[in-house]
């Protein structure tokens, strides 16, 4: 499970909620390592955060404990105010008794992202991981 939280190939997979595609641009996977992604919509006439159909981040990793937690620091690329400063995103797994319970936190995600939408969007995503690994 840990392995596909560093790995470009399984992140562009799994870390895309439906309706979009992900690609890694970086991603090195050590601490103050950048990450860098896009998720583009399928449907191009949906307004991304950083222009055209797309939501383009990038950062660092803070923190890494093999098979525990990943944190990284990541900002939109993007010219709205509203959407600037810096997301903590804490990915924690912790063994249970069928398997692995993976959490993702974000602490700091600007008040113009609609939780909702961020919430649906985290679950679709976690469910890909779940495929992936499973």
């Amino acid at each position: 499970m840990y392995a596909a939280l560093l790995d470009a190939a399984a992140v562009a997979q799994w870390r895309v909620p439906d309706g979009m595609t992900g690609e890694v641009h970086e991603l090195d996977p050590r601490v103050g390592g950048r990450v860098r992604m896009s998720l583009t919509y399928d449907d191009p006439a949906t307004a991304g955060k950083s222009g055209g159909a797309t939501d383009t981040y990038s950062g660092t990793y803070v923190e890494l404990v093999p098979h525990e937690r990943v944190v990284e620091r990541v900002e939109f690329e993007t010219d709205d105010a509203a959407l600037d400063g810096p997301i903590t995103m804490t990915t924690t797994l912790r063994d249970v008794p069928d398997g692995t319970e993976v959490e993702i936190r974000m602490d700091g995600l600007p008040d113009a992202v609609p939780r909702a939408d961020n919430e649906l969007g985290t679950r679709m995503a976690l469910d890909k991981l779940a495929r992936l690994v499973g």
